[in-house]
């Protein structure tokens, strides 16, 4: 018979392996410790980025714990339980149930805490050794309110600010970059390293893709890839991504990226310093990599520099006089982009209603004829150019005579991913 267990009740667990699962919109960890109630080693935190250690594994919402084959002198673990979507306060979403299985699969318990509030964190249930009786299994439910790298450190774990062990990898992810870098090296590109923020944003993406059962930019709740990039903590100035379904392995999912022509060109671009890879299962195994390289003034003005200097050279070819760059209108144009992210929008007129030559004068300037041209999704300065020369209206602005003077703006993130302006002014 299965036992319903309330906060602070406890069973013997039968012997053997037994799985512990928490379905829904969590991710689950474990700590193993010993009597002093702290882990030995980073390796006793088991989580996405680190799933095993001896005697525990983690495979999607399932712990499995054999108590026999932990390590020495482990006498517990504690089970915790963190919403998917980082940040997200536990009390949002339906309160999780624990579900216990022995070996066989037979339930031996189920555990439905209480409906937690603002936490992010939330200890479900420990399994313990006691002298005489063996392993037994607590329930807790208890709320944490410092972040599940907050409860690790106090756990003893080393970790770096997004809740990961010190060196932030697993054995996949040194699979994934050992492979990648193999490849981008006799490719003569620079080799790319492991981002945590990058590594939470495909997390997040590959289990929103699993949860719709297809692959999309966009999840089923509307948050595309960038989106979640931007919203991990991680500017970049400029982007590619790999969703793919199917590959089992890290080596499969790269191997999968080399053989077309296509994705094998965002993986060996010598413009990204660093990526992730993430999953989730489904049926299928659907993957995420994100590849980036970080925003800096230096790679903001050296992208803005490209655009003007592709657009005189098209001003040059019928013998029109350079474009200035004029800092009112990258101000201007600058601040386009940006609003365009934040508020989730791509057009030239505002949702306040304000024009082109309206957001030059905010900014301070004083020429009488504006024009503008915006884009996006584009990944360089020289994709976004010749798609400007390749619409009718955009090259008239280009290469209006009228104009003297240029702002251009970029910003990573929205739907599209990068967007861009030209501010023309004469």
């Amino acid at each position: 018979m299965t036992r319903e267990l309330t906060a602070g009740g406890n069973l013997v667990l039968p012997e053997g392996a037994v799985r512990l699962r928490v379905a829904g919109e969590f991710d689950v960890s474990a700590l193993v410790t010993g009597a002093d109630g702290r882990v030995g080693s980073d390796a006793d935190f088991v989580f996405y980025n680190q799933p095993q250690a001896p005697g525990v594994q983690l495979r999607g919402d399932t712990l499995a714990v054999e108590p026999g084959r932990l390590r020495a002198g482990a006498c517990r673990v504690t089970v915790v339980v963190s919403a998917a979507e980082p940040g997200t306060p536990l009390g949002r979403l339906p309160a999780p149930r624990l579900e216990v299985t022995d070996g066989s699969g037979r339930a031996v318990a189920r555990f439905a805490p209480p409906q937690p509030g603002p936490e992010t964190v939330l200890l479900l249930a420990e399994l313990y050794l006691r002298a005489g009786t063996g392993w037994k299994l607590r329930a807790i439910g208890q709320g944490y309110a410092d972040g599940l790298a907050g409860l690790a450190r106090d756990f003893g774990v080393d970790v770096t600010d997004d809740g990961s062990p010190a060196d932030g990898r697993s054995p996949a992810d040194d699979d994934f970059l050992r492979l990648v870098n193999w490849a981008r090296v006799q490719a003569g590109s620079p080799r790319i390293a492991l981002e945590p923020r990058l590594v939470s944003a495909a997390r997040s993406h590959a289990r929103a893709m699993a949860d719709a059962g297809r692959l999309g930019a966009e999840g089923r709740d509307g948050v595309s890839v960038h989106q979640r990039i931007t919203g991990a903590g991680y500017a970049y100035i400029t982007v590619g991504e790999h969703l793919v379904s199917g590959p089992r392995t890290p080596a499969e999912f790269v191997e999968y990226c080399l053989g077309s022509e296509r994705s094998r060109r965002t993986l060996l671009d010598p413009g990204f310093r660093h990526a992730a890879l993430a999953h989730a299962d489904a049926g299928d195994r659907y993957w995420t990599a994100v590849w980036a390289a970080p925003l800096t003034p230096d790679a903001l003005g050296r992208a803005a520099a490209e655009v003007v200097a592709l657009t005189n050279a098209e001003r040059g070819r019928i013998g029109l006089a350079p474009l200035a760059v004029d800092p009112l209108l990258t101000a201007a144009a600058q601040a386009h982009c940006a609003d365009m992210v934040a508020r989730d929008f791509y057009d030239h007129t505002s949702p306040d209603g304000a024009q082109p030559w309206d957001r030059a004068a905010r900014a301070g300037s004083r020429l009488r004829t504006i024009g503008e041209n915006i884009a996006c999704g584009q990944r360089s300065p020289a994709e976004v150019v010749t798609g400007w020369m390749n619409s009718p209206g955009h090259r008239a602005n280009i290469l209006k005579r009228e104009f003297g003077h240029i702002g251009i703006g970029f910003a990573g993130g929205g739907r599209a991913g990068t967007y861009w302006c030209q501010l023309f002014g004469g």
